[in-house]
């Protein structure tokens, strides 16, 4: 069985979420904010990529706002990371934000984070502006990236 993307609407999914975030970032997010968030399936989307030995590889949020998303969180699990998951999520994500209606995408990203970087740019986002010292746990700007519509990676 190949890994398998999908939109999660409730909270059963958020206890693999939340240990991706542990283990992917210094300030995670939190079980609130995600419950909170699947409360507004308009606004809020949540992805996880599954694989057949992980209910929860992958996971992705963003918001969508009018044409445009914002991908708020992004992150593979570290175990299962360079095996093509976060492209094959990413892909998924602006493929179906494009049928959305909203082929447009921005993100933050901290500067110092290649992997995710080259992920992005691979995906046809290009530098857009500096969050100066945006994240803390360490304190480091934040690179504005954003992509405008056209052909959605593969």
């Amino acid at each position: 069985m190949t890994p398998i993307v999908e939109r999660i609407s409730t909270p059963a999914d958020l206890d693999g979420v939340l240990e991706v975030e542990l283990a992917s970032f210094s300030n995670p997010t939190t079980r609130d904010w995600y419950a909170n968030e699947l409360q507004r399936p308009d606004v809020c989307f949540v992805y996880v990529v599954r694989t057949p030995d992980c209910r929860v590889a992958g996971f992705c949020a963003f918001w969508k706002v009018v044409d445009q998303i914002h991908i708020n969180n992004l992150a593979i699990r570290p175990e299962l990371r360079h095996r093509g998951l976060g492209g094959l999520l990413l892909a998924r994500v602006l493929a179906d934000a494009a049928i959305l209606g909203a082929p447009h995408a921005t993100l933050e990203v901290r500067r110092s984070n290649e992997a995710a970087r080259t992920l992005y740019e691979r995906a046809g986002f290009t530098l857009a502006g500096v969050r100066t010292s945006y994240y803390t746990h360490p304190i480091e700007d934040a690179l504005i990236l954003s992509r405008t519509g056209g052909r959605v990676p593969e």
